[in-house]
């Protein structure tokens, strides 16, 4: 019997319909609304559980239901504010102790909202940690909504119809249809929970203050000046009015319905007002109060409270000290914020953690016409991060690019999973600040990353992230990415009216690795005329994949004001993408813009950049995304030597007799456990001075953030001190082992530097395929080093091994079930 109850079974989850709900371990204390719950069922949803009629639950049946040792017996129930809506269980059979019956019940009036698929997750989870390989379920044959869900869930099953009653057998172990169907459901309910913030019916602004520059009246006036298209509430204890509309004492006068409350009130007054929204039926909060997580651990306390507080009764939360949220879609014109300038509809979605530089960056965007279609500022990010925007955006069809900017990453793992497959799609624009510290900013709900920045530019890049160096080149990339196609290859063309800035815009073009076409300099005579034929040449040529035009005022002769009419409409028929450097100015020029309905710039406009070099490094970072994009995903190889089973038991036979704490294996335990994986240690002496091999360090570790990550490099001092390695997360990617070897500066010397014969690259990659999928299935290794691994044109050869095994933190993520963290 296990003892004690297992909190770490505890989840927020998010349902199908983007509410949210609780999930915990039964208590003998339960059984109070356990009476009520079964109490609210229909006849037929009883039938369906007990193949019988079973009005009241008896004294006995409550003990039996809420007194469990959560491993022979165990039940999870959902909770959404103080009730019970559904339960899951299962009982092992006594003689298949590998097997248990499962069953679950939810309430009528949340049933379609995914709970049974999500607690059978959460369950199915708990079995595997208690032992249990399967579960076996006994459905009535009119029980269709059971049966899709256990049908459903992608695990192996097979099927008995015996006596009237479908008997199902679920094999427990996560497939790769399991884990798809999993990920599904997470996109489909996280997408939805923002789109319910997003497109609120009516808005409450509880704090709505009628003291000129307020939080409160300032949200209210943005929300009425932007013309919200639903009603608005202010919420005053005692006013009659505020900004001229009516207002109400609590959130519970409000005679209709409330979809959304912005929260501007004192910080010890949020929790009352949590629970007026929830008892009013809120859906979601935006939290723009200070005083939580970012003064320190009182503030934090009260800001878990809150998100807890909040989940517990479905609502999502956006904050606290947040500046809120906006959507511009004309059919809900939503400015939730405390900016005074908001930028025009536009296709472009923003995501900022920062309240304070929220302002700065929607004046700088309105600054440069370029428009927005949603944006999010998180503030402390309790609850809503970019992950749940990224999952929202990937659907959202008004969104053509995404831009970040981060301090902190919640689960980066997920961040890494989810811009992936975004990145396919839409292009996503980061900047992340704290490179120096890869620090957390006081507040955010978020650990510190381990790793070095360069190594988490490498995972950004891995994920098809562009990853900037600041909110500048952030904007100087979305204009190019909002408004132009994308680049085939890295052929680039100039075309200038100045000497001085065409030379200018050719170094940075090579010194970024881009392959320059002959530079045409019409002079400073050129007029539209010769714009347009020039500009028409290099579309037309095949050798040439983007245009960069240079044009300033003509130091001779009058400037012809037709150059940008001539720009703009080749421009509108190009397949390939231009970016000017238009009299210096920034952003989308009313000159070179196609003008949307609401005269915002829309597809073909031509973004314009002070400098030449600001329109070049542009360029650069969208042709290399395009680059990304278009190499294939790659695949995870499945070798079909390795002998995972073995490995598992070698492991936990060496962790049991160490103690429980780290254990570093002795050279033959570590080989034995490699050789599971085809991975063989040569012991022959190492001969000296061999110049045809080159040394080269695989390492593999557990990172508290990332989950496993391989790294890899040349094995000596120079490389060493440079820090030269390559980052990538587990399990690799063919294309992935591929890149690594070839991403670090002394690649040459495994690609035959100076006449040398390059190594085999081919068992290199495999070697590290191996070791990463080690890595990944065994979470148990803390740390695995192959140095040297001498690599030369015959192959490679493990010279040396170290290898820790430590308890691991918890199973890999993505194989647990679905959980808001």
């Amino acid at each position: 019997m296990t003892e004690g109850y297992p909190d770490h079974w505890e989840a927020d989850v998010v349902l199908s319909d983007g509410g949210t709900a609780h999930l915990r371990p039964i208590r003998p204390g339960d059984g109070e609304i356990l009476r009520e719950f079964h109490g609210r069922l229909s006849p037929e949803s009883i039938y369906y559980r007990f193949f019988s009629p079973r009005p009241h639950l008896s004294d006995r049946d409550v003990e039996h239901f809420t007194t469990v040792d959560h491993d022979l017996r165990a039940a999870l129930i959902a909770t959404i504010g103080e009730e019970m809506v559904a339960v899951v269980r299962y009982d092992r059979l006594p003689d298949r102790p590998e097997t248990a019956e499962v069953a679950f019940l939810v309430e009528d009036a949340h049933q379609g909202r995914g709970l049974g698929p999500v607690l059978l997750e959460h369950i199915a989870a708990a079995a595997r940690e208690r032992g249990l390989r399967r579960f076996v379920a006994s459905v009535l044959p009119e029980n269709r909504r059971m049966t899709r869900v256990f049908r459903e869930a992608g695990y192996r099953a097979e099927q008995r119809f015996e006596e009237g009653v479908i008997e199902l057998v679920l094999d427990l172990e996560p497939t790769e249809t399991s884990l798809e169907v999993m990920t599904a459901r997470e996109h489909r309910a996280e997408s939805r929970s923002i789109q319910r913030l997003l497109f609120p019916r009516s808005v409450a602004v509880v704090g709505a203050s009628r003291a000129e520059h307020s939080v409160g009246q300032t949200v209210l006036r943005n929300l009425l000046a932007g013309d919200f298209t639903g009603p608005v509430y202010p919420v005053h204890p005692t006013a009659v009015a505020v900004a001229g509309v009516r207002a109400y004492a609590s959130v519970l006068e409000i005679p209709d319905d409330v979809d959304l409350a912005v929260v501007a009130v004192r910080a010890d007054a949020v929790h009352e007002v949590v629970q007026q929204c929830a008892s009013k039926g809120v859906r979601g909060l935006i939290v723009v109060s200070s005083g939580f997580g970012e003064i320190g651990e009182e503030g934090r306390a009260r800001q878990e409270e809150l998100v807890r507080l909040a989940r517990a009764y479905g609502m999502r939360v956006v904050g606290p000290n947040c500046l809120g949220i906006a959507n511009t879609d004309p059919e809900v014109r939503l400015n939730a914020t405390l900016a005074p300038t908001m930028p025009g509809r536009g296709p472009v979605g923003f995501f900022s953690q920062s309240g304070a530089l929220g302002i700065a960056i929607l004046q700088r965007t309105a600054e440069r016409g370029l428009g927005l279609s949603t944006f999010v500022s998180a503030g402390n990010r309790g609850d809503v991060s970019g992950n749940d925007l990224l999952q929202y955006w990937e659907e959202d069809p008004a969104t053509k690019a995404v831009l970040l900017y981060l301090e902190s990453l919640g689960n980066p793992r997920k961040f890494a999973r989810l811009a992936r497959r975004l990145g396919r799609r839409k292009p996503i624009v980061a900047v992340k600040s704290g490179r120096s510290t890869q620090g957390v900013p006081i507040g955010h709900a978020a650990r510190a990353l381990t790793l070095p920045d360069h190594a988490v530019s490498a995972l950004f890049e891995q994920a098809g992230v562009i990853r900037v160096e600041d909110l500048s080149e952030l904007f100087d990339v979305a204009q190019l990415l909002a408004y132009q196609p994308l680049p085939a290859g890295d052929r680039v063309a100039i075309i200038d009216n100045s000497n001085s800035l065409g030379l200018l815009a050719q170094d940075e073009a090579v010194a970024l690795g881009l392959d320059v076409r002959p530079r045409i300099d019409l002079g400073p005579r050129a007029d539209a005329d010769d714009y347009e034929a020039a500009l028409a040449a290099a579309l037309a040529d095949d050798t040439v994949d983007a245009v960069v035009a240079l044009f300033t005022p003509p130091t001779i002769g009058g400037f012809d004001v037709r150059v940008p009419e001539k720009i703009l409409r080749l421009a509108a028929e190009a397949e390939k993408p231009i970016a000017a450097t238009y009299l210096g100015t920034e952003g989308m020029p009313a000159d070179l813009r196609v003008a949307g309905p609401d005269g915002m710039a829309a597809e073909g406009s031509v973004p314009s950049y002070p400098s030449p070099e600001d329109a070049v490094r542009a360029m650069a970072y969208v042709i290399r995304y395009a680059q990304w994009r278009k190499r294939p995903a790659g695949t995870t190889p499945n070798f079909e030597d390795v002998d995972r089973d073995r490995a598992r038991a070698l492991v936990a036979g060496r962790l049991a007799a160490g103690g429980g704490g780290p254990v570093e294996l002795v050279p033959k335990d570590a080989a034995e456990l490699l050789s599971c994986y085809g991975i063989e240690v040569g012991d022959e002496p190492l001969p000296p001075g061999d110049a045809h091999a080159v040394p080269t360090r695989i390492v593999i570790r557990e990172d508290p953030s990332f989950g496993a990550l391989v790294s890899f490099g040349i094995a000596d001092e120079t490389a060493a001190l440079l820090d030269d390695r390559a980052y990538r997360l587990s399990p690799l990617a063919d294309v992935d082992a591929a890149e690594m070897i070839r991403a670090i500066r002394t690649a040459p010397l495994l690609l035959g530097h100076r006449g040398a014969k390059r190594v085999n690259l081919k068992a290199l990659e495999e070697l590290l395929l191996r070791a990463s999928r080690l890595g990944y299935d065994l979470p148990e290794v803390a740390r695995l080093e192959l140095n040297p691994v001498m690599a030369d044109a015959s192959g490679v050869t493990v010279r040396e091994v170290t290898l820790t095994l430590d308890r691991p933190l918890g199973p890999r993520p993505e194989l647990q079930p679905r959980r808001l963290t």
